[in-house]
């Protein structure tokens, strides 16, 4: 296990959330925001979950997830999965906190919302601490032992993590009560499904097992859709 590659693991967590504490509050123009506090709480609380849980289960995974891999597509996929695109959720949502845009977005709604992130959140840290070979960026570790997951969420659809992702991110804007923040939201759920299509079908083509898995498991996202 490399501690500088726990450490770059810690560092990037504290780095994301600076982030997008800044990029909400800045928006905003103003800290006593509850809303914006109650969903920068709930990022950190999964983020910090999975890596008190790795930490214990799978260091090593830790410091993979910190590496920063090829600079290709997937990593650029990546990035605006992880990084710019729930920054843009947050930045929309603070103008319009600040600015109070219409259509504004009532109690009940929100509440759904929190609960709604929550459950994406958790199936992410699910996917992330139950699969050993859950990575940042695409990769087939076969100098590793690579092999398919099939426990936990896995059981259901192949792509666990991604789909608690864009549960997370399509329920942002509710727990915010930002209409226009799902204009990147959306977005930034469709650039997961690409990313999603890309990775099924390079594992399917490289990694031993994996089509005989999505045979039993055939939903990638969403049953009974996709």
């Amino acid at each position: 296990m490399s501690q500088r590659g726990v450490s770059a693991y810690l560092a990037q967590i504290l780095l994301f959330l600076a982030v997008f504490a800044a990029c909400l509050f800045a928006a905003a123009g103003r800290l006593d925001w509850a809303a914006g506090w109650i969903l920068l709480g709930m990022n950190a609380a999964g983020q910090i979950l999975t890596a008190l849980i790795l930490a214990a289960r799978n260091p090593a995974l830790m410091a993979e997830r910190a590496s920063q891999g090829k600079r290709d597509l997937d990593r650029r996929l990546a990035g605006i999965m992880a990084l710019f695109g729930p920054a843009a959720i947050f930045i929309v949502a603070g103008f319009d906190f600040r600015f109070i845009w219409q259509p504004e977005i009532p109690l009940a709604p929100q509440i759904a919302g929190i609960v709604l992130a929550a459950a994406g959140s958790a199936l992410t840290v699910w996917a992330i601490t139950v699969n050993k070979f859950f990575y940042g960026v695409f990769r087939i570790a076969k100098d590793k032992g690579h092999a398919v997951c099939d426990a936990g969420p896995y059981r259901i659809v192949r792509h666990p993590g991604y789909l608690g992702a864009i549960l997370f991110d399509l329920s942002a804007p509710l727990v915010l009560q930002s209409a226009w923040a799902f204009l990147p939201a959306v977005l930034t759920a469709a650039v997961i499904v690409i990313r999603t299509a890309r990775e099924d079908l390079a594992l399917q083509a490289g990694l031993e097992g994996y089509r005989e898995y999505a045979r039993r498991v055939r939903w990638r996202l969403f049953p009974p859709v996709w």
